[in-house]
């Protein structure tokens, strides 16, 4: 049978039915359980008329009925949506409008906001209420766990590999777009990064009991606790699709926002082999949270710990080097987007990476904007495209996904917008996201290499980068800043020009108690340029 997560999960939960495959406070479901309870969803979506690319929409916090209403609707081949629970009216509407949603699956405490949007969206038919102790059942409305109780399981059935599965975008340069896949190639592309060999991963769903034995002979099936939101690709891809297709138990936080040493306590309970994050911040506040713990002489113990993975934000060197200190482990920074993954960095304490430094990844390359490749060590800026990705396309957006997935010599690459420079070595320095490019004096100038400097500060805790318009030089360079103790702006900026070009350096330096960012660790840019615009103005 041809790769598809759920009939991939369905092989392991049969070869594996006691192991634990999810847990959320003292809530453990073994892998049986978990194929049980996604097969009783999937005949309930079926009965209600979900039908084959039928889109069911989650809207939930992380925890282990979000892992079971996807593999639920993956059972009936029907599309998840992945819906950011900050999200408010029009916001809502918007998504689940775009994205066809007949089904959705909601946290209790989201039960007003429901009420207040279901009138205008009529294609939606189901509404199913995850308790969480907040709300009572609304009218007309599915309790999730009578919807399990009240159904007998799907059938197995055979599965095509060309099911489309669906991740929205956050929306940070433009509105939520949702990125098509087809179900093989990613589930083949998430099991060879797992394996570290495109040649170890399976074919098919036949040799995937094989697969699952020797991990469980060499123990190494991760135990893996997902730090961040299911609701965006970091947290859903390298937090939990990923192990669980090894044969893993996945371990989620329900509580929002971040709390490190909640997650420090998690991993210690659960004995976690591996968890994910989102650079530094997460990787900071963690690491401040283990030198708490020090200093009250009651240390986590994070023993079971071998590697913590990131992606989506910058994981500086300095962060990594001290987190090194406490357990002797990998750190995997990747790079990539929703569109496909692109590079990676592995720091030990034998390996020591630099900040924003990776490894590029096979069937990547960099191309200038008049469409050669950039030659290593030149300095050029050029531009990263996939070309070994399963995604390969936008939902409803022709245009869009004709600017993004391009043929180039017969194979198909997407540019997510990603900029970078290779380096003598073949190894790739990320410059930024094109969007956020500020244009000073005719130069151009990438946030992420501005912030990555400014981090070196001993008291710079966090900052984004944005570009103030400018009567002379059309933009000018403005660091929005927290910090640890009081530092001059001058200071500062004397310190950016030590590891900057001149026009690189910022100009001004706004300093705020907290630097605001996403759940799921991203730079909030349109909130900065505020910021810096209110305080300079």
């Amino acid at each position: 049978m041809d790769l598809h997560f759920a009939s991939v999960w369905e092989a392991i939960s049969d070869e594996i039915p006691n192991r634990d495959a999810l847990v959320c406070g003292d809530v453990r479901r073994t892998w049986g359980e978990y194929d049980d309870r996604a097969a009783r969803i999937a005949r309930f979506l079926q009965s209600r008329g979900l039908r084959p690319d039928g889109k069911a929409a989650i809207y939930l916090h992380n925890s282990n009925e979000y892992l079971e209403a996807q593999y639920g609707i993956f059972k009936a081949r029907g599309v998840s949506v992945n819906v950011n629970y900050r999200y408010k009216f029009d916001e809502l509407v918007y998504l689940l409008d775009n994205s066809d949603a007949e089904v959705v699956f909601f946290q209790a405490c989201y039960a007003a906001r429901i009420w207040e949007i279901r009138n205008r969206l009529p294609r939606v038919t189901t509404y199913i209420q995850v308790d969480d102790g907040t709300e009572a059942l609304l009218p007309d409305v599915f309790d999730y766990e009578q919807v399990i109780r009240g159904n007998p399981p799907l059938d197995r059935m055979e599965r095509p590999g060309d099911d489309i599965y669906m991740l929205y975008t956050g929306g940070t340069t433009g509105m939520p777009k949702g990125v098509m896949y087809h179900h093989h190639p990613f589930v083949f592309g998430l099991t060879a990064f797992l394996l570290g060999s495109r040649n170890a991963a399976p074919k098919q769903v036949e040799d995937v009991p094989a697969v699952i034995r020797e991990l469980s002979e060499r123990g190494n099936q991760p135990i893996s606790l997902t730090a961040c939101p299911l609701m965006h690709g970091t947290g859903m891809w390298l937090g939990a699709m990923m192990p669980l297709l090894g044969g893993g138990t996945i371990v989620t936080i329900s509580k929002l926002g971040l709390d490190p040493h909640l997650i420090w306590g998690e991993i210690e309970r659960n004995r976690c082999t591996t968890v994910t994050i989102v650079g530094d911040a997460f990787a900071r506040p963690m690491l401040d949270a283990l030198n708490d713990a020090g200093a009250r002489s009651n240390p986590y113990d994070i023993s079971s710990l071998k590697q913590i993975v990131s992606s989506g934000v910058m994981w500086s060197a300095e962060v990594k080097e001290r987190l090194l200190e406490y357990q002797d482990m990998s750190l995997l920074d990747t790079m990539g987007s929703t569109e496909g993954g692109l590079a990676t960095s592995v720091s030990t304490r034998d390996n020591p990476v630099e900040t924003a430094r990776f490894r590029i990844n096979s069937g990547v390359r960099v191309f200038t904007e008049d469409g050669r490749d950039v030659e290593p060590g030149s300095g050029e800026v050029g531009m990263l495209a996939s070309g070994r990705t399963a995604a390969f396309g936008y939902y409803k957006d022709p245009e869009k996904s004709a600017e993004t997935f391009r043929e180039i010599d017969g194979i198909w690459y997407s540019f997510a917008g990603d900029w970078a420079t290779v380096e003598a070595d073949g190894s790739i320095t990320l410059l930024g996201r094109g969007s956020n490019c500020i244009n000073t004096a005719g130069e151009k100038v990438y946030p992420e290499e501005v912030e990555e400097a400014l981090k070196r500060h001993a008291e710079v805790y966090d900052c984004l980068v944005v570009g103030i318009d400018d009567e002379r030089f059309g933009q000018r360079v403005v660091a929005v800043t927290s910090a640890r103790n009081p530092i001059s702006e001058q200071d500062l900026i004397d310190f950016a020009h030590g590891h900057l070009a001149g026009y690189k350096s910022p100009k001004r330096i706004v300093f705020v108690d907290e630097v605001r960012r996403a759940p799921n660790g991203k730079a909030d840019y349109k909130w900065a340029r505020s910021e810096a615009e209110r305080a300079l103005s």
